[in-house]
C-alpha cells in the first residue's frame, strides 16, 4: 500500500520506523521546523528528521485547510493515511483522500482520554491501565471507531517511559490493523458515549508541588511531568524542578527517617532528602535547581547549609 504518515513528536518518529520498515511511505506531513532552546534556534521535529533520514519527502505545511496542499496530498495517491500525534486537525477534504481512510494511533483505550494528554491524564486519574487504539478518523475529537487495541499497565511509570513503551505498542497495534485492512478482515467497534472521558491538556503550572499536596498526587505529578509542564516548587529556598520522587513509605528505612514530618517541612537524614505532604512525606530522588544540572536530591541537600537541622521548609512556585 502507498502510505502517507503525519507525526510529530518522538512517540510519531517511533512508529514511523517501524511503519517504514514494512510499508513504502510515500511522503511524511509533520510541523513546521520549531524555535527552541536558549538559542533560539529553528529546530526540525523528531518525526522530520527521521524521515530525512530514511530518504522519505517531507512537507511542513501550516494547515491542511489549504487547497493546494489538499491538492498535493490527493497527488500522491495514499491508498491509506497514518497519523500519529500530529498536533493538527484533518478536514473533511483530507480525510476523504485515501482509498482506505485515516487511522490514528491513539494513546489511551478509547474512549477513554479522548484528546491531546492521555498519557498524563491517565498517570493523575491513578489508572492502573493504559493503551493504545488505531481508530478510523473522522471530523470528531478521537470520536472515530476503532479496531486493534493493546494496553499495558501503568504501574509506577513515568510519562517518558509510558510514552515509549505506548509507542512501540502503537507500531505493531498499527501494522496489524494495516494488515487486516489489506486482507479485508478489518473489524470496527464503535465507541461507547457513556464511557467517554476527556483527556485535557496540561495548563502551564498544573504540575508544580503545594505542601497542600497528598503524598499519591505530588508523586503523580512528578510522574506525569515532562520538559514541557514541569514539576516546580521551592526546597530550602531554592526555584527546583522535581525530575523523580517517591512516597516516604517506599521501604522501611525511609519511612522512619521521615517519621512525624509535617506539611511543608524538610528534612534531610540518612542522606535522603524528605519534603512533608498532608498525609505523609515524598522522598526526592533527582532535581534540578534553577540554572544547573539535573543532579542527586542527596547532592543538592549536601550544598545547603544548615538543611540538617529540620528547620527548612518547601513551597510552591513564586510569583
Amino acid at each position: 500500500m502507498r502510505v502517507v504518515f503525519m507525526g510529530t513528536p518522538e512517540f510519531s518518529a517511533s512508529i514511523l520506523a517501524e511503519l517504514a520498515s514494512q510499508h513504502h511511505v510515500v511522503a511524511v506531513y509533520t510541523r513546521p521546523d520549531a524555535v527552541r532552546g536558549r538559542g533560539k534556534q529553528l529546530v526540525a521535529s523528531p518525526v522530520k528528521a527521521e524521515a530525512e533520514r530514511r530518504g522519505i519527502p517531507v512537507r511542513c505545511p501550516r494547515t491542511l485547510r489549504d487547497a493546494d496542499e489538499q491538492a498535493a496530498l490527493a497527488a500522491l495517491e495514499p491508498d491509506v493515511v497514518c497519523v500519529a500525534a500530529y498536533g493538527m486537525l484533518l478536514p473533511a477534504e483530507v480525510l476523504a483522500v485515501p482509498r482506505f481512510g485515516c487511522l490514528n494511533v491513539h494513546a489511551s483505550l478509547l474512549p477513554r482520554w479522548r484528546g491531546a494528554a492521555p498519557v498524563e491524564r491517565a498517570i493523575l486519574a491513578g489508572d492502573e491501565e493504559a493503551g493504545v487504539c488505531i481508530m478510523r478518523m473522522e471530523e470528531g475529537l478521537d470520536t472515530g471507531d476503532y479496531c486493534v487495541c493493546r494496553s499495558i499497565d501503568v504501574a509506577d511509570k513515568n510519562a517518558a517511559l509510558l510514552t515509549d513503551q505506548l509507542a512501540d505498542l502503537g507500531a505493531h497495534a498499527l501494522l496489524t490493523a494495516l494488515s487486516q485492512l489489506e486482507a479485508g478482515c478489518i473489524r470496527w467497534t464503535e465507541q461507547e458515549d457513556t464511557r467517554v472521558t476527556y483527556a485535557h491538556k496540561i495548563e502551564k503550572g498544573e504540575l508544580d508541588l503545594f505542601p497542600d499536596d497528598d503524598v499519591w498526587l505530588a508523586c503523580a505529578k512528578v510522574r506525569a511531568s515532562s520538559d514541557a509542564h514541569p514539576a516546580h516548587a521551592v526546597v530550602a529556598d531554592k526555584p527546583v524542578t522535581v525530575l523523580s520522587a517517591r512516597p516516604a513509605v517506599a521501604d522501611e528505612q525511609s519511612a522512619k527517617l521521615s517519621a512525624g514530618m509535617v506539611p511543608g517541612q524538610v528534612r534531610f537524614a540518612g542522606k535522603r532528602l524528605f519534603i512533608g505532604c498532608t498525609d505523609g512525606a515524598v522522598e526526592l530522588l533527582e532535581i534540578k535547581p534553577n540554572g544547573k544540572q539535573a543532579m542527586a536530591a542527596k547532592a543538592f541537600a549536601a550544598g545547603i547549609q544548615g538543611i540538617k537541622d529540620d528547620t527548612k521548609i518547601w513551597e510552591g512556585p513564586r510569583g
